[in-house]
């Protein structure tokens, strides 16, 4: 049985599953007590989780996605990614997601889930970690931000 629910205390009790999307503990502390935590469970097991957090009042961001490992490629990702567009499409215009331009298949994981390029910020791998982070073998540099505008929930007609 699959269940979503939104971790308001002791976040960092999934800090195992956050590091697996982003490697620096004292980078993940700077957006998870603001932003919302989502984990997904299988079986009362959490499987994945994400952070979003608000930049604006119609812009959020996607902080974070993992899946544990064991579990990747069985849509657990996509499943938590679709519940939380539909849920901020209720209180923000648009999603950002920010990844490295080093692995393009996260690139195209979020073009499928509806995001388009909007902006590359140079070095910022480089610039805001203290070590080197590297995907398949090649180091991630510049940090590339995708924009999708959310699902309005369509109003209940009587």
């Amino acid at each position: 049985m699959i269940k979503i629910c939104n971790i308001k205390e002791n976040k960092k009790r999934y800090l195992n599953l956050l590091l697996l999307a982003d490697p620096d503990e004292a980078m993940i502390d700077r957006y998870l007590e603001d932003g919302e935590l989502f984990v997904l469970f299988q079986d009362k097991t959490a499987v994945s989780v994400c952070v979003v957090a608000e930049i604006s009042s119609m812009v959020c961001e996607l902080k974070n996605l993992a899946t544990a490992e064991h579990c990747q490629g069985q849509g657990y990702a996509t499943r938590l990614m679709r519940y939380v567009m539909e849920l901020y499409g209720e209180r923000f215009d648009e999603m950002l997601v920010g990844t490295s331009n080093a692995v393009d298949t996260t690139i195209r994981y979020y073009q499928g889930l509806g995001f388009e390029y909007s902006h590359t910020v140079p070095n910022f791998f480089t610039q805001h970690y203290s070590n080197p982070i590297f995907e398949n073998g090649v180091q991630c540099k510049d940090m590339v931000y995708l924009r999708t505008v959310l699902p309005k929930v369509k109003e209940k007609t009587k």
